[in-house]
């Protein structure tokens, strides 16, 4: 059946993903700027709407914008749905929130739980890595330098999701009732990929003879503590911290029984995956904006 649905978010790659999800699967789709975010204007939105998604997210994940981006803004929206009726509320959040150190996952976590406290039916859905975090060394590769590997670029593993089925996956969590009231992760399709695989990957794509450069997670740990001594650099420090974790902590479930990473543990979803998107890239047949992605 078709709903209509508040897409919250689609300036973003999977905001917009998840438009065309919706459209295609013939659902009408309004979605707010953010000058409508305010409780009494989105309240009027809302009215006569069955669904409100959520992709808003921080772009830089210090913790100021985190509150006010990751817990804040969610919150008005949560509220103008409580006040306009609105059934169903789908929120875009994160895996990494299994282990929270980091200021953007407290603050994820922490409007998670006022969505599961809140009266209406709520779906909460943990993504894994995205091609688009996963793509940010391509231009060092094309100007002949190497992939960076932290540790020896086996430490951690992902099940990346692209764009496209991760919109597609939030679409499906509407017209399937076993997603609601459920915090689901998900991840794109299988294996799961080491650092050093999505290096090898790029490489053949590009045609470059494989070229890996070692970098110390301990080094790491220096240049935060460094940061950390300084007011002024607290928010770099804060990235820092978000790069350590990335580089240290797999994007799979948790399994908290055998207190590991578990990629048989991770869903999986859609059919597209990062060597096709990789194969993209080095044809030309897609781009990528890497913005705050570009890190190296």
């Amino acid at each position: 059946m078709a709903k209509s649905v508040v897409l919250l978010g689609v300036t973003g790659t999977i905001g917009r993903a998840t438009e065309r999800a919706l459209i295609g699967a013939g659902h009408s789709v309004t979605t707010p700027t953010r000058d409508d975010l305010s409780t009494a204007r989105l309240t009027v939105m809302m009215q006569n709407h069955d669904v409100v998604i959520s992709c808003i997210a921080s772009r830089s994940g210090t913790p100021a914008d985190a509150m006010a981006v990751e817990h804040d803004l969610n919150l008005i929206a949560l509220q103008a749905a409580v006040a306009a009726q609105v059934s169903h509320f789908v929120l875009l959040s994160a895996i990494c929130v299994q282990k929270p150190f980091l200021a953007f996952q407290h603050a994820k976590l922490r409007f998670e739980a006022a969505l599961q406290e809140a009266p209406l039916t709520w779906t909460i859905v943990r993504p894994t890595a995205y091609f688009k975090s996963l793509s940010g060394q391509l231009n060092r590769l094309r100007a002949g330098k190497p992939f960076l590997l932290f540790g020896n670029g086996a430490l951690t593993a992902c099940k990346p999701i692209s764009d496209d089925d991760l919109g597609d996956y939030l679409r499906h969590c509407i017209d399937d009732a076993s997603c609601h009231n459920q915090i689901l992760p998900i991840g794109g399709p299988g294996p799961a990929i080491t650092p050093r695989a999505q290096g090898e990957m790029l490489f053949t794509a590009l045609e470059i003879a494989p070229k890996f450069k070692k970098v110390p997670i301990r080094l790491m740990s220096v240049i935060i503590g460094g940061l950390a001594m300084f007011p002024p650099l607290r928010d770099k420090a804060e990235l820092a911290r978000i790069g350590r974790y990335y580089a240290t902590e797999s994007m799979l479930v948790w399994n908290s029984t055998h207190n590991r990473y578990d990629a048989d543990l991770t869903p999986e979803w859609g059919q597209e995956t990062l060597q096709d998107h990789y194969l993209q890239l080095a044809t030309g047949s897609k781009t990528v904006d890497l913005g705050d992605h570009a890190v190296f």
